[in-house]
């Protein structure tokens, strides 16, 4: 599975480097804070709504600690998607929220 450093992606997204971010954590947690550019998909919607993605670009799959993001992870690369796991997740995060 492809990781990155929560520093590194607040990099790539502030060069506005082509990456989508999928926040995986469920509304309680996006409520309080999450990364501005990212897309909110509750973990538990993820084998429903992966159809919503295309498959051409590039995700970063975030949750609060790195696990849950883990798993959509490697569901999305089963499917066929380009996919990296965010190490750490939200706990980790530095950069900006919204």
């Amino acid at each position: 599975m492809k990781t990155i450093l929560p520093d590194e992606l607040n990099r790539i997204l502030e060069k506005g480097d082509p990456v989508t971010v999928v926040d995986v954590r469920e509304d309680d947690e996006v409520a309080a804070g999450k990364i501005p550019q990212a897309i909110h998909i509750p973990l538990a919607d993820i084998p429903e709504r992966f159809q919503e993605l295309d498959r051409s670009k590039e995700y970063v799959m975030v949750c609060r600690s790195g696990h849950r993001s883990g798993l959509a992870t490697e569901f999305l690369q089963n499917e066929g998607f380009h996919v990296t796991n965010m190490e750490g997740g939200m706990l980790e995060w530095n950069g900006p929220v919204k």
